[in-house]
């Protein structure tokens, strides 16, 4: 099926013809480690790269090669690939390009585990890395260096919703020869397309809202074919962080109702972030979509719609916010994102404990912050749940106040 189709028809439709012998509207789940062969020539020639077809699982597999074809497009890519998980993904592609005593240039908040993989990297293998803001020409020139040999960022950053200028990224990368890479998990190709922009890499989680329903863990990378290629003959192959066939069936079956998904979870979080910003307990949101957002403007320009995250903080201490947070019903104490069920968690203990306080602090995760994942249930009902939980906490914090006062 044609580049011309729509995405709404492409996350349905590309790379699968249904099976003339069975007729198959489901694309079938190929749950095989290995595939039987012809003739001992016919392996010798797979083997030798000669002849198209499959030969092991970790080396190619037909449900999930509908997949990264389907990925791959999506992302307006030539190619793309699937891993195990996302950090699967982050860590074979920063491996693939990369060598000892190189330098990654990084948006300066990030997730977690990518953190805990770049200081990983540079204390096994000798590859440094600097965090900066990103947010300007000029300091990203300036940070550059002889070395570097990525720039990686994440936009919207993860837990601080920043938005990063991809075209002024690229621009920069460009007159420097370093490739950038997007991890794109907070918008899914729906909601922004880095490749488009002139990024050459693209990650995802796809266990977020790829799959959207919390029930895979999985990662892409799409970008350039003959690169791919080659990273799939090695650092993928060799190091095996693949991902099975059931899982790339989940993730196939998943996004067929990516664009209905985000719609309503974009739809939901407009509402949530208007809600939040007018209750006295919420001292500030992050969300790309509120107009006095620092990044409004790039989000509008780089981003079909704000998307469905949205980070605040409390009007209150560590453990004013985990109390807030043991206070909710319907809402989910949970780290993940873009599931139908509505999440919340604490970044300073959960998904960015790994990053030293001093660190959180100069990304902008302080003890108050939180990161709400919204879901697909009635924005009314989330929103009474989120409402009741602040008002506990705004009892609470006046009853203090009075008893100490």
């Amino acid at each position: 099926m044609g580049q011309h189709r729509r995405f709404e028809t492409q996350v349905i439709h590309h790379g699968y013809q249904q099976e003339s012998d069975q007729g198959s509207l489901v694309p079938p789940l190929y749950q095989t480690s290995t595939f039987a062969f012809d003739s001992a020539e016919q392996g010798e020639q797979r083997f030798a790269g000669e002849a198209e077809g499959y030969v092991y699982s970790r080396l190619g597999n037909p449900t999930v090669k509908l997949l990264e074809k389907r990925m791959a497009i999506l992302e307006q890519g030539e190619a793309a690939l699937a891993f195990g998980s996302g950090m699967a993904a982050v860590s074979a592609l920063l491996f693939h390009l990369t060598k000892s005593h190189d330098h990654i240039l990084c948006s300066e908040g990030v997730y977690g585990c990518t953190f805990g993989l770049l200081q990983l990297i540079e204390k096994k293998h000798h590859i440094s890395h600097d965090l900066i803001a990103m947010t300007d020409e000029d300091g990203l020139r300036a940070a550059i260096q002889e070395n570097t040999a990525v720039i990686y960022v994440e936009t919207p950053i993860n837990p601080t919703m920043t938005v990063i200028d991809l075209e002024m990224v690229t621009n920069v990368a460009r007159d420097y020869g370093i490739p950038v890479v997007v991890d794109n998990t907070f918008c899914s190709p729906y909601l922004q397309k880095p490749l488009t922009l002139g990024c050459d890499y693209v990650i995802h989680s796809a266990t977020k809202y790829i799959g959207g329903h919390g029930d895979v863990v999985a990662g892409i990378v799409a970008g350039p074919e003959e690169s791919l290629n080659d990273m799939a003959m090695t650092t993928q192959k060799d190091i095996g962080g693949v991902l099975s066939p059931f899982d790339a069936w989940l993730l196939i079956r998943g996004l067929k109702t990516l664009p209905i998904r985000l719609d309503r979870h974009c739809d939901n979080a407009r509402q949530l972030a208007t809600k939040l910003k007018a209750h006295p307990m919420v001292d500030h949101i992050y969300y790309p979509g509120d107009p006095s957002f620092s990044q409004y403007t790039v989000a509008e320009k780089q981003m079909h719609a704000p998307g469905g995250m949205i980070t605040f903080t409390i009007n209150g201490t560590k453990e004013d916010a985990q109390s807030f947070l043991n206070t909710l019903n319907l809402i989910k104490i949970a780290v993940s994102l873009g599931d139908a069920e509505t999440l919340i968690q604490h970044p300073a203990t959960m998904t960015h404990a790994v990053v030293p306080k001093a660190d959180r602090a100069k990304m902008g995760i302080s003890d108050s912050l939180l990161r709400l994942s919204v879901g697909l249930e009635a924005w009314e009902d989330i929103w009474e749940d989120l409402e009741q939980a602040l008002n506990v906490i705004q009892d609470q914090t006046t009853q203090s106040g009075q008893v100490n006062g």
